[in-house]
């Protein structure tokens, strides 16, 4: 009997893998793996790639709206891909609130923004999401005001309830807008809605265009930082450069963020061309070698202490 016993603790021994504090977990963007691919395909290329988690999309196309609607086998369904490939969709991209924005002066879009923010909650909890990272804009394609700031904020302020409810943690991105453009910006926000379920997932790439003082705003919103987006920029282009191609200081970003002790998680934002006749091995070169730039800029960040 004792024989057994211990052969089963042997077998069930819960893994301690990458519990070094001086190596963050690092997750990659569900949109730079091809669409094509099945969530199970999707979980082996990151997962070979060498990458702790992806980050679940929930953009603002029906397709992926859809996804708040999944039934209960479906929702089983991805639990049981994640458990049998032990992985993680660690955090989500909420971006549907671009086109059904909190601040909208339609009533309609605003019930919907409510109604995205319940199912994106309740769904994060049933899929393990730890933090839902949210869209920093009171309204995207309309014409911002004083009126659309107030309801952005009554609207972010009822989600922290159903998020404290269910533990999952809200945090805004810093943007490609100056509505929140910068921590300091965001911070202002959560300062003024104060919930401890509302936090700052910042972009540095989005940051390192609309500041030099990066250093300030890193430090400044420390305490509220759950985690950042590591994404190439340049003036004015937010998206689609590969690494290199931007003028993004990651060096001197990663040593801020070292200096303000910080262990929260990377997650490296791309996208994917999603080319009809990529394979996996493909796909799967490309994110190894995203990671292997981060890790060599971790590695630089950490040399110049």
């Amino acid at each position: 009997m004792l024989k057994t016993q211990s052969k089963l603790q042997r077998i069930f021994k819960m893994k301690l893998e990458n519990t070094d504090l001086n190596k963050p977990l690092v997750g990659i963007y569900e949109k730079a793996l091809n669409n094509k691919f099945s969530f199970e395909e999707k979980i082996i290329i990151a997962k070979e790639a060498g990458f702790d988690f992806i980050e679940f999309s929930v953009d603002e196309s029906d397709k992926k709206l859809a996804r708040l609607d999944w039934d209960e086998k479906t929702i089983a369904q991805i639990r049981a891909l994640l458990t049998k490939h032990d992985f993680s969709f660690n955090s989500m991209t909420l971006s549907a609130h671009r086109r059904f924005p909190f601040g909208s002066k339609d009533e309609q879009n605003v019930k919907r923004a409510n109604e995205i923010m319940l199912k994106a909650i309740v769904l994060a909890r049933k899929l393990g999401i730890r933090t839902i990272q949210l869209a920093g804009y009171d309204v995207y394609y309309e014409q911002g005001d004083e009126q659309s700031k107030k309801r952005f904020i009554e609207g972010i302020k009822n989600a922290t309830l159903l998020a404290q409810k269910y533990s999952v943690m809200l945090a805004f991105e810093t943007m490609d807008t100056l509505f929140m453009s910068t921590i300091s910006r965001a911070l202002y926000y959560v300062n003024k809605i104060d919930s401890p379920f509302l936090n700052i997932y910042p972009d540095l790439g989005n940051l390192f265009q609309f500041t030099k003082e990066y250093e300030n705003e890193i430090m400044l919103g420390a305490k509220k930082i759950v985690a950042f987006h590591f994404k190439e920029t340049l003036p004015g282009v937010f998206r689609n450069l590969w690494w290199g191609e931007g003028n993004v200081d990651f060096v001197s970003m990663l040593k801020v963020i070292k200096k303000a002790n910080l262990k929260v998680p990377f997650l490296l934002e791309m996208w994917s061309k999603n080319q009809p006749n990529e394979t996996m091995e493909q796909n799967k070169k490309l994110l190894k070698d995203s990671l292997d730039f981060f890790n060599k800029k971790w590695k630089e960040a950490c040399s110049c202490e």
